[in-house]
């Protein structure tokens, strides 16, 4: 991903910047799915066709998740290893969600459409974030 594509989607020319709103963008995301499936995983579990009492737990996990990338990014300088642990995480769960789509899960049409929208949704985030602090690094040397 070139530098100018990143500046432009974080609206920064300032690669730091640009890693701590990747960040930020993740938060609010990630809290805003995990509030959802903490306050509303039986309804959520009918419409997707997944457990309700695993959508809880997730959604508990999801929310402490959040919280700690929202703090990460309210860093002036987040450290390259706390963003490189988050990425790999969001790589984690993009291909967790998809094995767990095949491997276990018997979604309803819209969890089938959802679970790999949002896979593809935090690898997208773990894509800008990885580009993001790329070039947070090589503008330092």
């Amino acid at each position: 991903m070139s530098q100018a594509l990143l500046a432009g989607l974080a609206r920064t020319t300032r690669p730091q910047s640009a890693v701590r709103r990747f960040l930020a963008l993740d938060a609010v995301v990630t809290g805003a799915n995990g509030i959802a499936y903490l306050t509303a995983s039986g309804p959520l579990g009918e419409l997707l066709g997944v457990d309700a009492g695993l959508l809880l737990e997730l959604g508990a996990f999801l929310t402490v998740f959040a919280a700690g990338v929202a703090w990460l990014a309210s860093r002036p300088q987040p450290p390259a290893l706390a963003v490189k642990l988050v990425v790999d995480a969001n790589v984690l769960w993009a291909v967790l969600s998809v094995v767990a789509l095949v491997a276990w899960l018997e979604p309803t049409t819209a969890g089938l459409l959802w679970t790999p929208m949002q896979a593809a949704t935090v690898a997208g985030f773990a894509g800008l974030q990885w580009a993001a602090l790329r070039a947070a690094a090589s503008a330092t040397r």
